[in-house]
């Protein structure tokens, strides 16, 4: 028997851009009281997962409702958000930091990491009331009207990358680009999947809406269930990060919060892998030497010894990958080029994968300036007895050249890689019989094993202008001027009106008195 499910009440609803710069705009103040922007996002991304699992509660996912699991809740009664609206002043503070312990208090579980070792660092009642009650209590943050939930999330997340000068956030994968990806591999219900470099979580989570979108009549299956208990998995190097990728995974549906843990946390790159995948998404960080400090050397599973981190990522996934495994891996530049260690992984990977498709990004689509980047799709193939190469062909999209995008004045969104995705399929499944175009063509095998260092820096077509791209036409250039002016006048706004308000709330200073 089906049941209908009825939403709450809606809340005041405002676009994901705004609700994110008033929450952003708050840090200003709280910097005041003494929280960093850091410790800021970390309080944030507490308050808001227990606000978007309350949502949730009351509005199940698609695949709650498919299996029976409507009344399945994340966070237990008591030590959720409706217990913390109804408690004010130092009550409210108290109950907070309980919540807080008592939902670390759960090891080996996804809710227990969430939490683990979790402190309030607002210790302030009024600031951390009117956080709670006014700037996330009064919105919705769950979309009802969007298969993929938690974009004010998200964008918190971006945000926070963005602000980041330093470290992986800075190459914060964009969404438009993992969709093309995850679409072009076709993940298959059943099919395990892994990301050894999770971040917070994206491939992990664009994966897991795909197979809902295109099984959900299976998910009652065994495989439809193994999506809650394993077949998505992620490992993350910084602890804070798994954190926000264990939340971003519950808030989508992911795992069960009294299960153990879909991300490990470790350097991936120290062992070899016991645990064998069907596809493999990465973003691997960009950079050189260990990030802990250890040596790879001792990874005889490895081709070449390397101290450029990508490199060694591009081993660790092959060695990641089952028989006929797929991968689809974001890399900089120098992977294609590099000389010495990289020529010969480049050379034993054309040998060993069927390595297909080459798709060169345009600049602008990350948060760090000037990034070159590319992704690499290969297969990995069973050991030939004939001596020929598992690689035939590798066909190459160009979509760096003549493009120009930027994060806030043209930013790249997902029609802009169709002719990507409608020329990656064009073979129905045989890459052999694709169909070139302009940005699309293939190199043999021996085209690219003749290469100097076996160099796969290809491009298709030659730049209209003299720079790296084009520029931008004047009227873009000038709406983005536009878009920014307003942008920041906006933000402006919000920061004036909270200020405002904390004026109020803490009434006339002693001067005025």
């Amino acid at each position: 028997m089906s049941t209908t499910y009825i939403a709450p009440p809606a809340s005041t609803t405002e676009s994901t851009s705004t609700l994110v710069s008033r929450l952003w705009s708050y840090c200003e103040l709280l910097r005041h009281s003494g929280v960093s922007t850091l410790d800021y996002v970390e309080q944030l991304t507490y308050l808001l997962f227990l606000k978007m699992a309350d949502e949730k509660a009351d509005l199940p996912d698609r695949f709650q409702r498919a299996v029976d699991r409507a009344d399945e809740r994340i966070v237990p009664k008591g030590k959720d958000w409706p217990s913390l609206t109804t408690r004010s002043a130092e009550a409210l503070v108290d109950h907070y930091e309980f919540i807080l312990e008592e939902l670390g208090q759960r090891p080996g579980t996804m809710l227990g990491e969430v939490f683990l070792k979790a402190q309030n660092k607002i210790h302030d009642p009024a600031t951390l009331e009117r956080l709670i009650k006014d700037l996330i209590g009064k919105y919705r943050w769950n979309r009802t009207d969007s298969d993929i939930k938690g974009d004010a999330y998200e964008g918190l997340l971006q945000r926070g990358a963005e602000d980041r000068k330093t470290g992986a956030g800075q190459y914060f994968t964009p969404r438009p680009l993992i969709d093309a990806m995850v679409e072009c591999v076709e993940p298959k219900l059943g099919e395990s999947i892994s990301d050894p470099a999770c971040g917070t979580g994206g491939f992990l989570i664009a994966a897991y809406a795909y197979l809902v979108e295109h099984y959900e009549k299976d998910l009652h299956s065994e495989a439809g269930r193994r999506l809650q208990t394993g077949s998505i998995t992620g490992y993350e190097l910084v602890r804070e990060t798994a954190r926000l990728a264990l939340m971003n995974m519950l808030l989508h549906g992911i795992g069960r919060a009294q299960d153990k843990p879909l991300i490990t946390v470790q350097d991936s790159l120290a062992k070899s892998p016991i645990i064998f995948h069907d596809i493999v998404f990465a973003n691997p960080p960009f950079g050189v030497g260990s990030v802990t400090g250890e040596s790879y050397s001792s990874r005889t599973d490895f081709w070449e010894a390397s101290t450029n981190k990508q490199l060694n990522f591009l081993q660790h996934i092959v060695t990641m990958l089952k028989t006929d495994g797929r991968a689809a891996v974001v890399l900089p530049d120098n992977v294609l080029f590099e000389g010495g260690a990289g020529a010969g992984i480049r050379r034993k990977l054309l040998d060993t994968c069927n390595v297909h498709t080459l798709l060169r990004l345009p600049t602008g689509i990350f948060y760090a300036n000037g990034v070159k980047a590319n992704v690499l799709f290969f297969d990995k193939s069973a050991p030939r007895h004939d001596g020929r190469p598992a690689t035939e062909q590798l066909w190459v999209y160009d979509f760096r050249t003549d493009q120009s995008f930027t994060l806030k004045q043209r930013p790249m969104r997902r029609e802009h890689l169709d002719d990507f995705v409608k020329s990656y399929k064009s073979g129905n499944g045989d890459f052999n019989n694709r169909i070139a175009n302009d940005r699309f063509r293939p190199y043999s095998y021996n085209e690219l094993i003749a290469r100097d260092k076996v160099n796969l820096d290809l491009t298709v077509l030659q730049d209209s202008t003299s720079g790296s791209g084009r520029l931008a036409s004047p009227e873009v250039i000038a709406q983005g001027i536009v878009d920014d002016l307003t942008d920041a006048l906006a933000e402006f706004t919000i920061v004036a009106e909270a200020l405002k308000a904390a004026k109020r709330t803490v009434g006339p200073s002693t001067k005025d008195a």
